[in-house]
């Protein structure tokens, strides 16, 4: 199957041209961009006029959990610490049935793809243990819906007690007894777990479909687990894929329990390297952002979802400076309610100017898009697959109407694309050279039937989890005190604005 890009306005994304834009013509053949130049020969190719039409990349969300799909515009006013209750409870219900596991990832997939996400990173994570069944209902889910993703099997296997700052004195003993996990999984068994995925689901649908290594944060995996992860990453060339430094009370957590930051206890487990993509990265030191870069890190920016949570604002340009790999995340949609990494762009190049009066620091479109694109790529480790337009690589590309609102009357494609752009514009979607969405419709799967199944199990399912909400509220005090605590505490920085920016404390103080 072959098909032609013809008279199109080209923003290829590429070393040589960023967001420099070219016009010509772009043949897709065996999934791949076969070439890209003037006046192309067809050779029986489906020929698509792009006259006034502007071709880029799909867009790279590099991460998200699908787990949260169904909990869309459920919460807001809660900082991690007590939105974790209830997104991710710790008295755990039954776990979701399989069809559900599938239809909350196509869903996920679906409004990717409708606003021109064409990889995701699902940071799958589904307690109480790992079941590869389970598992690879998201992978059906990505495959029938033609999305590309990096999937993991988030582990953690550190008593959450024992992974929260001052947890064990706060929380009273008659909730501590409430909290039995049984026994943690070992780094060997994950290890045995992984090498199963890898042999069984890993490069599924043409390699389109992969497995990552995810570790859910330092603070709740022992030394060992963290070290079989990097192992296993290595190995087999994916991402381990990790959540570091996301709120001031991890900030706390690094000193308290390892005397030194959560970047430094990595660095000292050795597992700092290319192959590390951190999720958040908003706590970091100087001297975490230098030891980030020095390792060749890459770090997925959640701009959205650490503003959603109160989490502060990450320093995105001291981390560029430092070298390190930047993409965009949108979390998960509870954390953000949407999954529009068009959105997550402008916000993450507006909110930088909030930083500080030094214009020459903040993000510029050429960044922005940088990170949404090929940037994306590279902390998914897919950058010499996707993430530009460049001949060889995989067909992952947008085609949007120039002559839309959002480009009228155009200026700068860049700027347009950050600043005004919401994907309204976006007319086709491809994936691995398939047309996924034309003219807002999905092409590979029945869209109007994935919603109806899903609108019709909703009122049962939301009804469990509002029975597992009111029985995890009994937490949130103690939750609350541990966020207030951490707040307060001084560590010689901030990535607060306005009245708690110098030392982190503000208002708090009077609550004591």
């Amino acid at each position: 199957m072959k098909t032609l890009f013809r008279n199109a306005t080209i923003l290829a994304m590429d070393k040589t041209h960023r967001t420099s834009t070219s016009s010509g013509d772009l043949l897709v053949a065996d999934g791949r961009i076969a070439a890209i130049g003037p006046n192309l020969a067809a050779d029986g190719a489906r020929i698509i006029d792009a006259t006034n039409k502007l071709l880029m990349p799909g867009l790279i969300n590099a991460h998200t959990h699908s787990s949260e799909t169904f909990l869309r515009g459920r919460y807001e006013r809660m900082p991690l610490e007590i939105w974790l209750l209830y997104a991710y409870p710790l008295l755990m219900g039954p776990q979701v049935d399989k069809r559900l596991v599938y239809l909350r990832s196509a869903l996920l997939a679906i409004e990717s793809l409708k606003n021109g996400v064409t990889t995701l990173c699902d940071d799958f994570f589904d307690p109480p243990g790992h079941d590869i069944g389970r598992l690879g209902c998201a992978f059906s889910a990505y495959e029938d819906v033609g999305i590309r993703a990096n999937v993991s099997s988030a582990v953690m296997n550190i008593h959450t007690l024992d992974a929260l700052p001052y947890a064990r004195e706060i929380m009273p003993e008659e909730l501590k007894a409430n909290l039995d996990f049984g026994p943690p999984m070992t780094a060997a068994a994950y290890t045995d777990y992984c090498d199963t995925v890898f042999s069984s689901l890993h490069g599924r649908a043409n390699g389109r479909l992969r497995f990552m290594v995810a570790p859910s944060a330092p603070q709740r995996c022992t030394a060992d687990m963290l070290q079989a992860c990097y192992t296993l990453a290595l190995r087999h060339g994916v991402p381990m894929h990790t959540h570091v430094l996301e709120t001031k009370t991890q900030a706390v957590t690094g000193p308290e329990f390892y005397g030194k930051s959560l970047i430094a206890h990595l660095h000292d487990l050795g597992v700092l390297g290319p192959n590390t993509t951190i999720a958040h990265s908003v706590w970091v030191s100087d001297a975490d952002i230098d030891l980030i870069g020095e390792a060749g890190c890459s770090v997925a920016h959640n701009a959205i979802s650490n503003l959603k949570l109160g989490a502060g604002i990450a320093p995105i340009r001291r981390l560029l400076d430092a070298g390190v790999h930047i993409g965009l995340g949108t979390d998960g949609i509870s954390s953000n309610d949407t999954a529009r990494i068009f959105e997550v762009m402008r916000i993450a190049a507006l909110v930088q100017s909030a930083t500080g009066p030094d214009f020459g620091d903040w993000l510029n479109a050429d960044e922005a898009l940088t990170m949404a694109t090929i940037g994306g790529a590279r902390t998914a480790m897919l950058d010499g697959v996707t993430g530009s337009l460049e001949t060889g690589k995989v067909a992952d590309l947008l085609m949007l109407d120039l002559n839309s609102t959002a480009f009228t009357p155009l200026n700068d494609i860049g700027r347009h694309l950050v600043y005004s752009e919401n994907g309204r514009s976006i007319e086709l979607v491809m994936v691995d050279g398939r047309i996924a969405v034309e003219n807002d419709r999905m092409t590979l799967i029945d869209e109007g039937e994935i919603l109806a199944e899903i609108r019709e199990r909703m009122p049962a399912y939301l009804a469990t989890h509002a029975k597992l909400e009111r029985a995890n509220a009994i937490f949130e005090p103690a939750m609350a005190e541990i966020h207030r605590r951490a707040t307060c505490a001084e560590i010689g920085f901030s990535r607060y604005i306005g009245e708690y920016g110098r030392n982190g404390v503000g208002r708090f103080i009077t609550k004591n």
